[in-house]
């Protein structure tokens, strides 16, 4: 029931002002705040570094990491009690689109022993992968994964309110009010949900096809949402998140790449310059000694 799309992103090319972190005095050795650095060299997002430099499982030239301290590439840090090497080079951080099948779980490890999306992802020399929101057991469809710390947090915080693109497949029909109310908002466990936008697919028979879209991804959310209306849900796919597409030549399973151009205006559709991932940026103050 799904239309035939192709990877897909609306290219955009932001070019904002490069806002840098650090003190901006000439002498001073070029730095990031440690949180970034760590998040950009894929072992975390932000929030999960954070938690963990309180925690003092983290460590910069042995001794414990503070929260806004800045650090380089050349700095000794320990994490989690092993030595860590921070990117240092061009490359561009990578990025997996992985169609999930129903029955898989999006976690590293299940003490169930049930099947997880990781196992089928390939290794990553430095870092981890990061999955970028997650599909509930009986879901399937698109799951994103990268290396970037920075940009998992772009995509996954609220407060940037990405779109997320469903197909559903319910067991009855919606009225023009009951759709009229999915966009206007309806109250899930004392909190406001809505539709963005909601349409009839097809579908014969009992069983009919909606495509939907929301700003957040709240656990169960458009399932909840049907069974306000006591409509069950039989089929959830997840088309699309943000600016990227399920390609339909992707089988169920199956994992492809972004390339490097597809990765690069990915992070400018997201306010990220490329170069971030890799190096510490000079301050302002550097950059304009340079062209003096």
């Amino acid at each position: 029931m799904i239309s035939s799309l192709p990877i897909y992103l609306k290219m955009q090319m932001i070019n904002k002002p490069k806002k840098y972190e650090g003190r901006a005095d000439a002498g001073e050795p070029v730095g990031e705040r440690i949180h970034k650095l760590l998040a950009q060299s894929g072992y975390g997002s932000r929030r999960e570094i954070e938690k963990a430099i309180l925690e003092d499982k983290v460590l910069v030239n042995n001794q414990n990491a503070k929260i806004g301290q800045l650090i380089t590439p050349s700095d000794k840090i320990i994490f989690n009690g092993k030595a860590i090497f921070l990117n240092n080079d061009n490359n561009l951080p990578r990025v997996l689109i992985y169609h999930k099948p129903e029955g898989e779980i999006v976690t590293e490890n299940d003490p169930s022993g049930r099947s997880t999306v990781f196992e089928k992802l390939p290794r990553i020399k430095k870092g981890k992968w990061m999955s970028i929101g997650r599909l509930d057991f009986n879901t399937s469809g698109l799951l994103i994964f990268t290396s970037y710390g920075e940009l998992a947090n772009r995509l996954m915080h609220p407060k940037y309110e990405i779109e997320r693109e469903y197909s559903v497949r319910i067991l009855g029909e919606l009225s023009e009010d009951q759709i009229k109310e999915f966009k206007s908002g309806i109250d899930i466990d004392g909190g406001k949900a809505k539709f963005e936008s909601i349409y009839f697919e097809g579908g014969e028979g009992a069983n009919k096809w909606y495509r939907v879209v929301l700003k957040e991804g709240r656990n169960r959310e458009v399932r909840r949402m049907f069974e306000y209306f006591d409509l069950t849900v039989s089929r959830l796919i997840r088309v699309r998140f943000g600016i990227v597409i399920l390609p339909s030549h992707l089988k169920r399973g199956m994992h492809t790449e972004l390339t490097q151009a597809e990765v690069t205006r990915l992070l400018q559709k997201h306010d990220i310059e490329p170069n971030d991932f890799n190096k510490p940026q000079l301050s302002n103050q550097r950059k304009r000694n340079k062209r003096l």
